[in-house]
């Protein structure tokens, strides 16, 4: 019988550089996989952005080389699993590569403007002046009413419910019971409760991969815009969005029935710190 007397003679390890971003508390381990050095697997990505034994995080992203772009954008939830658009990630993702020094020499689009393409297709995001960072999302078109409720996709999907005091919702639990739910089981939904004030959206989310209520969450806030101006009672296309981690803004222009194009989330996409980890 053999005898195993080094587990390291069985696996290889490599050094990680990553870096922290955070975008209203939304925050992301980033990864310049350029050289395709790194091999997203489900087990190596949820140990990373595990919050007590790896890195910790809500998602990690890998930038990589994309023909005609400026860089494609791959995001993993926090549970391993690849994952639809995620809203802040990509602004701060378009932060990563102005730090990276690959948006400043782009010769295809205005000065301090990104394109990049992502898994539910192309994006522009413009970098702003204080470290805003302006994305465009994908256009909606259909924005269904269930009751009084809203389910729509806004990169990912999402369903959205306005309540009457948003502070004292348990958004774990009854987020998760939504995102649970017979409809919605196998593939999952976030989840958004809105209460509106003076004009101003404020936004709890509970986010499907998570599964747990997040500080913010970029297509949910876009989502929560959308069923307002759709609802009619928004006064312009512009939505200023309060979460736990900061504040937003989307803005968008309204088209016939429940479709909006020029979609734009904007707010703060901010580095945290910058490491080396062993995997």
């Amino acid at each position: 019988m053999s005898v195993l007397k080094n587990v390291n003679d069985y696996f290889f390890f490599m050094l990680l550089t990553f870096y922290k971003y955070q975008g209203t508390g939304n925050d992301f381990i980033m990864i310049d996989n350029r050289d395709k050095k790194f091999v997203p697997d489900l087990h190596t990505i949820k140990k990373l952005c595990d919050r007590r034994f790896g890195i910790g995080a809500d998602g990690l992203i890998l930038l990589e080389n994309a023909k005609g772009y400026d860089y494609s954008m791959q995001y993993y939830n926090s549970d391993g699993a690849e994952s639809t658009m995620c809203g802040n990630g990509g602004r701060c993702i378009t932060a990563f590569a102005v730090f990276l020094g690959i948006i400043k020499n782009n010769d295809r689009l205005p000065a301090g403007q990104a394109k990049f393409i992502a898994i539910d297709g192309e994006h522009l995001a413009n970098i702003l002046e204080n470290g805003i960072v302006s994305l465009k999302m994908k256009d909606v078109s259909v924005i269904e009413k269930s009751g009084e409720d809203f389910i729509l996709d806004t990169g990912s999907p999402h369903y959205v419910r306005f309540v009457d005091n948003v502070a004292e919702v348990d958004v774990f639990h009854e987020g998760r019971k939504i995102r649970q739910s017979n409809r919605f089981a196998a593939k999952g939904i976030n989840v958004n409760f809105v209460v509106v004030k003076d004009g101003i959206l404020n936004v709890r989310t509970y986010e499907r991969g998570v599964e747990d209520e997040t500080l913010s969450c970029g297509t949910g806030v876009t989502a929560s815009a959308l069923a307002f101006a759709s609802s009619g009672l928004a006064i312009s296309d512009e939505c200023k969005i309060v979460v736990p981690g900061g504040n937003l803004k989307v803005k968008f222009k309204s088209g016939t029935g429940s479709s909006f194009t020029d979609v734009w989330l904007e707010g703060p996409a901010e580095f945290v710190f910058k490491g080396e980890i062993e995997i």
